[in-house]
């Protein structure tokens, strides 16, 4: 006689072969899903275009009402010809001071607030990372903070994943200029597994990663990425001549050096053209887009040098393919005067020349 087909052994292994088939299948479709929603990030990069950093340094972290910038700001931005603000947050101090170090319901208030605003009004938003100091004098006392951090902010922006403006028009960045105790060596380390805690929550989220030794041009050949992750932004800062940027600037050492100019001369802007050549030619080996995330030059300096550096600047990485975001908005370098509430002339018209 012939044996049953509906046996309970032949029954469990059909079942069995079943289940594999859907897990199979959703296991495909997941990784399909991700890929298509997966950001370019050569576009990406293109719709940074023209930026700005803004409240690093704001009183509205600690008291909302206290704030310099207010809502209106980030009209003013993007009237002005900026496409993004870099936010930058120092979330140390507004960490338990115990392990798992969470963030307070205040802080994430006025995170969200500003990228809400941000936004609405249709400006690119960066999260910066911006302990840099203290994870340069004591990185390892530091790593569990910096890891923390990203566990919270990943998980609280991942339902954003769904949500067009906020996966691909929120961007996170890891570390903004990791140095000091921070080498090149331990930033590898520690900037993959930050990468590897945003990407459980964020498979699809861009990411912004500078080179050590301060973001530095001439430290972009440390920087080794992973090959199989391509929604990487790679993120330098330029400040050079610093004798010239940062004159008269106390926590440079320069507070007596002043008078410095800056002519525009053949020579002065070939620096900035070799420099940033050197970044171009990296940028295509490895082909990573690339964004210029700090520069500009202290308020001390003389203004029509510090206006022709800065268009040199811009117009230069522009000319490269580069984003860009100006070092500041408000406090030091500004571009906009908050107590007279209107532009600084011949900054903002360095950054984006009138039509």
């Amino acid at each position: 006689m012939a044996e049953k087909t509906n046996s309970p052994q032949v029954q469990t292994s059909a079942h069995f072969r079943c289940m594999f088939f859907c897990v199979m299948i959703a296991t495909l479709t997941m990784i399909y899903t991700v890929q298509a929603k997966q950001a370019d990030a050569f576009e990406q990069n293109r719709k940074l275009g023209r930026g700005v950093n803004i409240i690093g340094y704001d009183p509205l972290w600690r008291a909302k009402e206290q704030g310099r910038f207010k809502e209106n700001h980030f009209k003013i931005i993007k009237d002005g010809g900026f496409s993004t603000v870099r936010i930058n947050l120092h979330p140390f101090r507004h960490m338990d001071k115990d392990e798992p170090y969470h963030l307070s319901s205040s802080w994430f208030e006025v995170l969200d607030w500003a990228v809400e605003n941000a936004l609405k009004n249709r400006l690119m938003v960066i999260l910066d990372m911006h302990e840099f100091n203290a994870m340069g004098a004591d990185p390892q006392s530091n790593k569990e903070k910096f890891l923390s951090f990203w566990r919270q902010v990943a998980e609280h922006f991942k339902d954003a994943s769904d949500t067009s403006d906020k996966s691909e028009n929120v961007l996170f960045e890891i570390l903004n200029e990791p140095s000091g105790k921070l080498t090149g060596e331990l930033w590898d380390k520690y900037y993959r597994e930050a990468l590897a805690i945003i990407r459980q929550t964020n498979p699809t989220r861009t990411v912004i990663i500078g080179p050590p030794s301060w973001n530095s041009v001439n430290s972009l050949n440390e920087l080794k990425l992973p090959d199989d992750d391509r929604n990487i932004i790679v993120t330098v800062h330029y400040y050079l001549p610093m004798d010239f940027t940062h004159q008269g600037a106390s926590w440079a050492g320069r507070k007596d050096k002043v008078g410095v100019e800056w002519l525009g001369t053949d020579e002065e802007k070939q620096a900035i053209v070799r420099d940033f050549k050197k970044v171009q030619d990296w940028s295509k080996k490895h082909n990573r887009p690339i964004f210029l995330g700090e520069f500009g030059a202290y308020d001390r300096g003389p203004m029509d040098s510090r206006a022709r550096y800065t268009s040199c600047a811009a117009r230069t990485a522009e000319g490269m393919g580069f984003s860009w975001a100006y070092w500041q908005f408000d406090s030091d370098f500004i571009v906009y005067d908050i107590s007279r509430d209107r532009w600084v002339e011949p900054i903002h018209n360095a950054l984006v020349p009138p039509e």
